[in-house]
């Protein structure tokens, strides 16, 4: 069906990238509308698992993503305050037949862009649609200039605010969970080890874990709080914040904070999984589908997933209408399972009280007398293989 189709994808992201790639190499005529000056992403790190990992080896990225990530060799969750170990999840000796990366993610979009552009993909930028129109007709879709035009496919790949869900669900007004979160990257060394530390403290907590070979340490940190903050990965804040958030935290973690020049910070919001993933000739993906908060470092491997099914199933129907239906079937009850664990993360992280070092404890007797099993529990995350179902 793909061969020679026209499908217009809304938005330069992961998930936009992956789709257009996916769907060009099956003879589809792929054109990326992207709002940026120029196809980038900045400043943060990224943890692709093996589901993820997955995606990127069918696409023919595994060399790009050998050469460009940090392979992960353990992650390890700490008492902020003190910086006592409490449990470390060994992914070399309990996984090793599985891949973990650290990546940048201006290296993931740069490898993306380049592999669509590669496979005859059409990158437009400075493209800002205001308004996209669904009826029995194609999408038709107004940019910010006045300027109408119309697409046989649209794959909304527009992130968290996407235009093309509010088309197809109407809008809804996200919950903030009165959490806020910091990103920062900071210079780091060559003999870091590969493990992504978690430190864990009372209405809060710090992720860090060293990007490209150690040069960079990426650092988000996640605090508890009533004031709001405005959902954008673009919006920054004073480092001294971030400093007092964390000012007891261990001395390792504020030797960290104090050498932050610039950080950005985002509050982070509950939206819910749409309702509606397409309609007549419209069809959504990634973020713009499922937001997710940060807590089980998926939301990229979730757009990649995501990007292969749907390039599969437009493949395998002979209409749009059924492959984005069983699109949907496919990945809604996932992806739903996903956002429900990465939400109650969260409250795992920020235990306060007795009941803190009860937790702390059982964490650490586990650990001890089953090393393996903590890692078990996330089987039906990380075994599943998009690109191996049938």
């Amino acid at each position: 069906m793909l061969i020679g189709q026209k499908v217009t994808v809304l938005g330069g992201g992961v998930a936009g990238l992956a789709v257009s790639i996916a769907l060009a190499r099956r003879g589809a005529q792929v054109t990326v509308l992207e709002q940026a000056a120029e196809i980038r992403e900045v400043g943060a790190g990224l943890q692709i698992s093996p589901n993820g990992v997955a995606v990127l080896r069918a696409l023919g990225l595994a060399e790009d993503l050998d050469r460009l990530g940090t392979r992960v060799g353990a992650v390890e969750l700490r008492d902020g305050i003190s910086d006592g170990a409490v449990l470390r999840l060994d992914l070399a000796r309990h996984r090793p037949q599985q891949d973990f990366y650290f990546l940048h993610r201006a290296d993931l979009i740069t490898m993306l862009a380049a592999a669509a552009r590669a496979s005859g993909v059409q990158i437009l930028l400075l493209q800002q649609i205001e308004d996209v129109t669904l009826g029995d007709h194609p999408p038709r879709l107004t940019t910010a200039q006045g300027a109408l035009s119309e697409a046989p496919l649209l794959i909304g790949a527009d992130g968290l605010h996407s235009t093309v869900r509010a088309a197809l669900n109407g809008k809804v007004a996200p919950f903030f969970t009165r959490q806020v979160a910091w990103r920062a990257l900071i210079p780091g060394r060559a003999e870091d080890a590969p493990v992504a530390e978690v430190f864990m403290g009372p209405g809060r907590h710090i992720v860090s874990y060293p990007l490209r070979g150690g040069a960079l340490r990426n650092i988000v940190a996640v605090e508890e709080r009533h004031r709001w903050a405005e959902e954008s990965w673009s919006a920054t804040d004073d480092p001294l914040a971030l400093q007092l958030a964390f000012e007891r935290f261990a001395p390792r973690v504020r030797g960290w904070l104090a050498q932050v020049e610039a950080v950005n910070l985002w509050g982070l919001f509950r939206h819910p999984v749409a309702a509606r993933w397409h309609g007549y000739g419209t069809v959504i993906l990634g973020d713009a589908a499922h937001p997710t908060l940060p807590f089980l470092a998926q939301g990229a491997n979730m757009a990649l997933e995501d990007a292969w099914v749907l390039g599969a199933e437009l493949a395998r129907h002979d209409s749009p209408e059924a492959a984005c239906a069983a699109y949907q079937l496919a990945r809604q009850a996932r992806v739903t399972r996903i956002v429900a664990a990465a939400t109650a993360n969260a409250r795992n992280y920020h235990l306060r009280g007795p009941v803190r070092p009860l937790a702390h404890l059982g964490l650490r007797l586990g650990g001890a007398l089953a090393p393996g099993l903590a890692l078990k529990r996330f089987d039906w995350l990380y075994d599943h293989d998009v690109t191996a179902v049938a």
